[in-house]
C-alpha cells in the first residue's frame, strides 16, 4: 500500500466536529468584530471626553461659542450616538452566513 492511499486516519465523525467547532469560532469573531460596535465604542469613548470637557468649561471658552456649552453639547451627542450603535449591535445581532454560501454570488437568489 502506498503512502498516498487516501486514508486520512480522521473519521467521518471528526471531521463534521472540527467543521462545526470552526463555524462556531468564526461567528464569534464575525459578531467580535462587528463595526457597530467598534464605532459605537469610539463614539462613546470619545462623547465621555468631550462631555467632560464641556462640564469643566470656563465662562471664557463659554463665550467664545456664543454663550453655548458646544463641548457639552456636542459630547452628550457623541454618548447618544455611540450608545445607539452599541443598543442596535445588542438588540439584533449579526447572523452568521449559511454554511456553504459565498459572498458576492447573488445568482442563487
Amino acid at each position: 500500500m502506498s503512502e498516498h492511499s487516501g486514508y486520512s486516519g480522521y473519521s467521518e465523525k471528526d471531521v463534521q466536529q472540527e467543521v462545526t467547532e470552526l463555524e462556531g469560532k468564526s461567528a464569534t469573531a464575525a459578531r467580535l468584530f462587528d463595526i457597530r460596535r467598534i464605532i459605537g465604542g469610539l463614539f462613546v469613548v470619545y462623547g465621555v471626553i468631550v462631555t467632560i470637557a464641556g462640564l469643566v468649561a470656563s465662562d471664557a471658552d463659554i463665550d467664545k461659542a456664543e454663550g453655548v456649552n458646544i463641548n457639552l453639547w456636542t459630547g452628550l451627542g457623541m454618548l447618544a450616538l455611540g450608545l445607539f450603535f452599541l443598543a442596535w449591535q445588542k438588540l439584533k445581532p449579526t447572523t452568521p452566513p449559511p454554511p456553504g454560501a459565498v459572498p458576492g454570488d447573488e445568482r442563487g437568489q
